[in-house]
């Protein structure tokens, strides 16, 4: 714990909107360690991020939009941390934070609850096409087209990390088959989770529902994309709450308004915010959210306290959550 004599740190939010940590009880108890400078609006230029970010000793990344290239880690020379409010940290140059000595920390399956049951009820509102459903008869029609049966299909979890088996759990609920795959498979894993993990063409035939949970990275960027969707079976269902860019957009699309897909549901773009005239946002069996799955007041509130949480174990030397 700091002493009163101890010299204070700087604390930055660097852009906090939508609002994330702003107004939290939580940073109240940063104050025995140092100033926390939060900043309510996005910054506008490069320029303007690193100048927030100057003075920092620590970051609190609030929002994945603000991202940290090695461009801009460069430029802050007393920086030591970067907290994450998130599971991801694909919004940092990891590689360039190791070689600046720049100490990365996320919160790794905290709020995978949350999430997965955003998953989950995406996963639904896909299979009784309830978007579409509701726009039509919004603009006076009565459509009759079929929906989607879910106890006793093949749920394919592609990802099996926290939030992974979480899905797998609530699949099980409702009595669907629930088989896996992930990088680093093991009997024991499939054991834990309740599922058979197949490979990955196996999963992506078999399922009636493919959902997406692995993280962003070089191995998994783009893993699915045209072939991939022609393997899936004609009236399968995509989820995804794991990152925009492990789709191939344009594949997804075509999948879509060829027929060959149900539908998809997803919460991650490759472009966040999507521009208005983005592809997927024309697709009519389309159920999207803007990069929201843990935003509810329970999982906000969760990763304010864990983002607070690693800040003061980092000052009290003894970092937690650190990114490898």
């Amino acid at each position: 714990m700091p002493t009163e004599t101890a010299a204070r740190v700087k604390i930055v939010v660097p852009g906090d909107n939508p609002p994330q940590i702003q107004g939290s009880p939580h940073l109240k108890r940063l104050e025995p360690y140092g100033d926390v400078a939060l900043h309510t609006n996005r910054p506008g230029s490069l320029a303007e991020q690193i100048d927030r970010a100057k003075d920092a000793d620590i970051i609190m990344n609030t929002r994945g939009i603000v991202t940290w290239h090695a461009e801009a880690l460069h430029q802050l020379p007393k920086l030591c941390m970067i907290a994450t409010c998130s599971i991801g940290t694909d919004m940092i140059d990891l590689d360039a934070a190791r070689k600046l000595g720049i100490v990365i920390s996320n919160q790794p399956g905290r709020t995978a609850p949350v999430v997965a049951e955003h998953g989950f009820g995406l996963m639904f509102a896909a299979a009784k096409r309830a978007a579409f459903m509701t726009t039509a008869v919004k603009a006076g029609g009565w459509p009759r087209m079929d929906n989607i049966y879910l106890q006793g299909k093949t749920l394919g979890i592609i990802g099996t990390g926290h939030i992974g088996a979480e899905m797998a759990r609530l699949g099980r609920s409702i009595g669907m088959n629930v088989i896996a795959w992930t990088f680093n498979p093991s009997p024991e894993r499939a054991a834990q989770l309740g599922v058979q993990y197949v490979g990955l063409d196996e999963l992506l035939q078999a399922s009636d529902v493919v959902s997406l949970h692995v993280k962003l990275t070089d191995d998994s960027r783009e893993m699915i994309g045209k072939r991939e969707f022609e393997l899936m079976k004609s009236n399968a269902l995509l989820i995804n709450v794991a990152r925009g860019d492990i789709v191939n957009t344009d594949a997804l699309v075509e999948a879509l308004n060829s027929g060959h897909l149900a539908g998809a549901a997803v919460d991650v773009y490759d472009e966040e915010p999507p521009r208005a005239d983005h592809p997927l946002l024309a697709c009519e069996q389309v159920i999207l959210s803007p990069h929201c799955a843990d935003m509810t007041p329970e999982g906000v509130d969760l990763l304010n306290e864990g983002v607070v949480d690693n800040v003061i174990a980092f000052l009290e030397g003894r970092p937690q959550n650190i990114v490898l």
